[in-house]
């Protein structure tokens, strides 16, 4: 992993995630880009049907990076940052790929490729960039972070975000 910047990265078995409907709660009550977005529910499905999807993926690989910004409190000039590390998601997926895996990869927040996502009225316009959102799926990786000692509150003006990678050989 040294070839990209990622700060820590682990790999695990996806029957170590742990699913819960709560994290989708959150969504439908807290976010504004629930049920506007094929990254988002409830075009993702159920938390079972991610749940499944998920476990359909032997192994995972969970990376962070972490972006410095001006304000953490500033939402718009945080998520600005969040571009970066969607990029080196989308490049360590396709290096899997390249490799021969499979791989169904979860990121940050909603995908923001397309300034007005096709949903629900036309199908995804770029599905090899948009990368489902970790929280959509029921994850709770906040739980699996801190089991494999990932560091994530950094403090101060530092943003850090997640992915994980789930895969299986082909």
């Amino acid at each position: 992993m040294g070839e990209f910047p990622i700060v820590q990265y682990e790999f695990f078995d996806t029957a170590e995630l742990t699913f819960s409907p709560r994290v989708r709660l959150v969504c439908e009550t807290d976010c504004q880009r629930y049920g506007t977005s094929w990254a988002c529910p409830p075009a993702v499905g159920t938390v079972e049907e991610c749940r499944e999807r998920c476990l359909s993926y032997p192994h995972a690989l969970l990376i962070t990076t972490m972006n410095e910004v001006e304000d953490i409190a500033d939402l718009k000039g945080t998520l600005a940052t969040r571009s970066d590390h969607e990029e080196i998601t989308r490049q360590v997926s396709e290096l899997m790929r390249s490799q021969g895996a499979d791989t169904y990869p979860l990121s940050t927040e909603s995908c923001a490729v397309c300034r007005q996502c096709a949903y629900p009225d036309g199908p995804c316009r770029h599905p090899d960039r948009m990368f489902p959102c970790l929280e959509s799926h029921g994850i709770l990786i906040i739980d699996a972070a801190e089991r494999f000692g990932i560091e994530f509150q950094a403090g101060g003006s530092i943003v850090t975000w997640f992915s994980l990678i789930l895969y299986r050989e082909t």
